[in-house]
């Protein structure tokens, strides 16, 4: 990655020039960079969110004004001071919402809403696993599931993540590191397993994720951050008819009614305080290179923004 002076050009039909503020990292940019979601069209500006001020609108825009402050997700170029885009993939926010929050959290938390909202349902009672339940996501999934009446385990790296994820809702968290989470999750459920996994990590969890699986559970998987999860012969499902999904934000936010009101009902909670997003680092916006180094290096935990 280089910082680099590109011309920004002026909104064409049904766009605008918008000024970010805050700027979200996010684990996709760094599987995008380093090709484990392949891009085509080379050199390109990485960064999926963003926040800021709207400067200018182009012709046919008639739902957003200059200086309205918006967040949006799922649009490529967010690593950048300006930029041109589609007024459809704009959030409009609210009094309550800064953009730091929303640069923060508008992927992450509708990634969170998705998950505990319509791909597995999450209902009282419940017991619910997620992996990297210190992360920017985990510590909203675990607070999301925990309002919604579930019990909730993670899966942490260190003390000090083990005690951010018991912070926000995470019962008990596993230092993946020092025991067998496929034991201890069996040892916690007396054998019976969990409802569902919540699973951003991939190869190295997702076996063991659809044995810790109840009597019809579900396996949610979302990401990958130690690669692709393996082939699943699905014969191992039938043993408790378990089920497997596959997550991808992009499909929950492109319809843009379905997008404001989820996000309507993920500010509504920060604001409420029923959710907390933690952000716990940032870094200039031409420092981007070294945010990436550390988050793959998960020296991370919550949520990270850059400044431009």
């Amino acid at each position: 990655m280089c910082w680099e002076d590109v011309a920004i050009g002026a909104p064409g039909v049904g766009e605008v020039r918008l000024r970010h503020t805050a700027v979200g990292l996010n684990y996709i940019d760094v599987q995008q960079r380093s090709g484990g979601y392949p891009m085509k069209d080379l050199p390109v500006v990485l960064g999926m969110e963003g926040a800021g001020v709207i400067e200018e609108v182009g012709p046919d825009v008639t739902d957003f004004v200059a200086g309205n402050r918006v967040s949006y997700c799922m649009e490529r170029g967010s690593y950048s001071e300006q930029r041109v885009i589609g007024a459809k993939w704009l959030i409009k926010l609210d009094d309550k919402t800064t953009e730091e929050i929303a640069a923060a959290s508008t992927l992450q938390g509708l990634t969170a809403h998705y998950l505990v909202r319509d791909l597995y349902k999450v209902k009282p009672g419940d017991v619910v696993l997620v992996h990297a339940a210190a992360g920017g996501v985990g510590l909203l999934v675990c607070q999301w599931a925990r309002h919604l009446g579930a019990t909730v385990i993670g899966t942490v790296g260190t003390r000090e993540k083990a005690a951010l994820a018991q912070a926000h809702g995470c019962d008990h968290p596993i230092l993946y590191r020092e025991v067998d989470f496929g034991e201890a999750v069996l040892g916690l459920t007396d054998g019976k397993g969990v409802n569902v996994v919540y699973d951003s990590v991939g190869k190295d969890t997702f076996d063991t994720g659809i044995d810790v699986l109840a009597e019809r559970g579900w396996m949610v998987s979302f990401g990958q951050s130690s690669g692709p999860a393996p082939a699943l012969n699905t014969a191992r499902l039938a043993m408790k008819a378990k089920h497997v999904t596959r997550g991808g934000l992009y499909y929950f936010v492109k319809d843009p009614e379905v997008r404001a009101r989820n996000a309507a009902e993920l500010f509504g909670l920060i604001a409420d305080g029923v959710l907390k997003v933690e952000i716990n680092q940032r870094y200039p916006l031409s420092d981007a290179a070294r945010a990436h180094t550390d988050l793959e290096a998960r020296k991370t935990t919550g949520s990270t923004i850059l400044t431009p």
